[in-house]
C-alpha cells in the first residue's frame, strides 16, 4: 500500500473482489460489500463510510458549541440511514427525473437542555462541516496515476 500524506486517504484493493484496504494516516480500516452483493462482509461499504463521516461529524461539532457555550449536553447519538428515491416522489427536491439520494439523520441530544438550547443546537448540524459539503456544490477532479513497476 502507499504511504499516505497528511489529509490523505489511500484505498488500494484487488481487482478480484470489493475488500478494500484504507489507510488514513497511522490508522487502517477495511472498506467491503456485503456477502449478499458479492463481497465478504469484512467491513463497511462506501455509503456506510459517508454516513460515519457525517455522523461523526455532526456529534463532534454539536458537542464543540455545547462545550464553548457551557450548556449540559452530556452525550449526542447519531442515526443515519441512506437510502434512494424517485425524484418525482420528492416534493423540495431540485432534480426531477430520475433518483435523487436521501439521507436521513435522527439527532438525539442526552442532558437537561432547554428547549432553546436544543433548537440551536439542531440548527448546529446543519452546519457541520461535512452537511455543509454534501449540501454543497462539489467538483471531484480526477488524475492518472501511472502505475509502480512491480
Amino acid at each position: 500500500m502507499a504511504i499516505e500524506k497528511a489529509g490523505q486517504v489511500v484505498v488500494e484493493g484487488k481487482a478480484s473482489g470489493f475488500r478494500q484496504e484504507v489507510r488514513v494516516g497511522r490508522f487502517a480500516l477495511v472498506g467491503d460489500e456485503p456477502s449478499e452483493t458479492g463481497g465478504t462482509d469484512a467491513g463497511p461499504g462506501p455509503y456506510d463510510f459517508l454516513l460515519i463521516a457525517l455522523g461523526t461529524c455532526t456529534s463532534m461539532t454539536i458537542g464543540l458549541v455545547a462545550r464553548r457555550k457551557g450548556w449540559p449536553l452530556e452525550s449526542v447519538r447519531v442515526t443515519l440511514r441512506h437510502d434512494r428515491i424517485h425524484a418525482e416522489d420528492c416534493a423540495d427536491c431540485e432534480t426531477r427525473r430520475g433518483m435523487v439520494d436521501r439521507i436521513e439523520r435522527d439527532i438525539e441530544l442526552i442532558g437537561a437542555l432547554d428547549e432553546g438550547q436544543r433548537a440551536h443546537l439542531f440548527e448546529v448540524a446543519k452546519k457541520c462541516p461535512v452537511s455543509r459539503t454534501l449540501t454543497s456544490e462539489i467538483r471531484i477532479e480526477d488524475h492518472p496515476v501511472e502505475a509502480a513497476a512491480p
